[in-house]
């Protein structure tokens, strides 16, 4: 039987502008299309994971307003447990997102709620949820770094499997890798997160620095014995992923090319179904390659959400 997968993030509803072509500072680009959707990392990776079969929970904040019932709606429409999702007074996170014609995208964040998601809030559903061995903990970055420091840890000494994607990349240091057993971020926050370390160290960033090279140095014991435990994912976008494990070599999983329209959310496709695979016991391995075809398939329709596959969407395209 599958493991579970629990999800500790945000929450938002995302408002998205679709224009030809994304503007420069101080443009204003006309004739862009309109749309809103569910979001939020968080409750995008729990939307992933539980699409491709895992028993999910998710665990956060929404406010007292229209977006939050609305949020809560989708998640439940999903099959995801919400025992330990609590509102607060304020307003639900909202991203506002802007996309091209190819699917590029740039995305500023009102965090509202999530940013008053506590530690104390992460205590509490982790005593009501109850992880522990073969549970998947999946921790985001997008609710204040002591809350997800605080889940890494919980998860850790539960004994679950612990995914940490520090996205955004800012504000965290190695200490918290060291909490995880996998840790999966883009190339971009890959090396914000290796300047960071260069810059705490007093040396200065190696801009060559290529993506195998800079995750085996968050593999890599420093002095107070502090890496990260089983292996670095690293997402390529088109490229795929590369996973860079803590014993062996590194394994490449290119992307096909399936004509994107818009890579709002694959990242989440991809932290989402990686949870979901290590819950039903796959090695870390096959749950990239696994969560390669899942972030592949999210880019084909438009939204965070709406082109993240079923188990039997992902079942075809593994097979074609």
């Amino acid at each position: 039987m599958s493991g579970r997968v629990i999800v500790v993030g945000s929450v938002n509803v995302d408002l998205v502008a679709t224009s030809e072509r994304l503007p420069v500072p101080g443009e204003t680009v006309a004739g862009a299309t309109f749309a809103e959707h569910d979001g939020g990392k968080g409750a995008n990776q729990a939307v992933a994971a539980a699409r491709l079969g895992a028993p999910t929970a998710f665990v956060g904040v929404v406010g007292h307003d229209s977006f939050a019932m609305r949020a809560r709606g989708a998640l439940v429409r999903e099959g995801i447990d919400l025992a330990a999702l609590r509102s607060v007074d304020g307003t639900t996170g909202v991203a506002l997102i802007l996309v091209d014609a190819l699917g590029e995208n740039m995305i500023s964040v009102a965090p509202g709620a999530n940013a008053s998601f506590g530690a104390a809030d992460v205590t509490a559903a982790f005593e009501q949820l109850g992880p522990g061995p073969g549970d998947v903990v999946l921790v985001g970055h997008e609710i204040p770094t002591i809350s997800a420091r605080h889940a890494l840890k919980l998860g850790r000494e539960a004994g679950a499997t612990v995914v940490f994607n520090p996205a955004p990349a800012t504000g965290i240091d190695r200490s918290a890798f060291g909490l995880a057993d996998v840790l999966t971020v883009n190339r971009l926050e890959l090396a914000v997160i290796v300047a960071t370390e260069a810059a705490r160290l007093g040396r200065a960033a190696s801009p060559e620095h290529r993506p195998v090279e800079a995750a085996k140095t968050l593999l890599e014991r420093n002095a107070d014995g502090v890496g990260v435990a089983q292996a670095v994912v690293v997402t390529l976008g088109a490229g795929g992923a590369v996973v860079v494990p803590a014993n062996g070599a590194p394994v490449d999983y290119p992307a096909r090319d399936v004509g994107a329209i818009d890579a709002v959310g694959a990242g989440d496709a991809f932290a989402g179904a990686l949870a979901a695979g290590l819950a039903a016991g796959h090695d870390i391995v096959g749950a990239a390659h696994r969560a390669v075809a899942a972030a592949t398939i999210s880019t084909r329709r438009a939204g965070a959400r709406e082109g993240m596959p079923s188990v039997e969407e992902l079942a075809d395209f593994l097979g074609a």
